[in-house]
């Protein structure tokens, strides 16, 4: 039963992220986005990871999105001054398609000698998907990592108050 629903939401997730970016429309392109966090949800549920599954819904479907929707919204996207070219649409999507294709195909390559478990190939550890394994890994191992990214949002809000200044004056 694990398996098939694995694959179901493994289908909806590809299928949401695909019409993220084929979407015409910013606020359904981002209504897609949260299909596919959600069924990326359902996979960490899967893999018995509770912790990270709801922190996926919280913070990324939940507050990620509020805030991409507020940035859409502040910079007052009209339809046609997207800028994208909407000729052969279904070609660009068919070739992203294709390249995460066989990008997956020659990751699958490395992994071919190893069972289900962690990276190593070891037995999963008792904590993972908790809240004592995220926080223990994210603040010593992907401490910088972390950081730096916090810094790239920072840069990325900054950003969008300059575009947005701009088109006031």
């Amino acid at each position: 039963m694990a398996d098939i629903l694995f694959y179901i939401f493994a289908v909806i997730s590809i299928a949401g992220a695909i019409s993220v970016v084929s979407s015409n429309n910013p606020v359904s392109s981002a209504l897609f986005l949260v299909l596919t966090l959600a069924s990326t949800a359902v996979l960490f549920i899967l893999l018995s990871a509770y912790f990270i599954a709801v922190i996926q819904i919280l913070i990324y479907a939940g507050a990620i999105m509020v805030l991409f929707l507020f940035t859409v919204m502040f910079l007052n996207l009209r339809t046609g001054s997207d800028g994208f070219d909407k000729f052969k649409v279904h070609i660009r999507v068919m070739i992203l398609f294709l390249i995460i294709a066989i990008t997956g195909l020659l990751t699958s390559f490395g992994f071919r000698d190893q069972y289900y478990g962690n990276a190593t190939g070891g037995p999963v550890l008792d904590d993972f998907g908790t809240v004592k394994g995220v926080g223990s890994l994210l603040f010593t191992d992907y401490l910088l990592p972390f950081e730096l990214t916090s810094v790239l949002i920072i840069v990325a809000i900054i950003g969008v108050v300059v575009i947005a200044k701009r088109r006031v004056d």
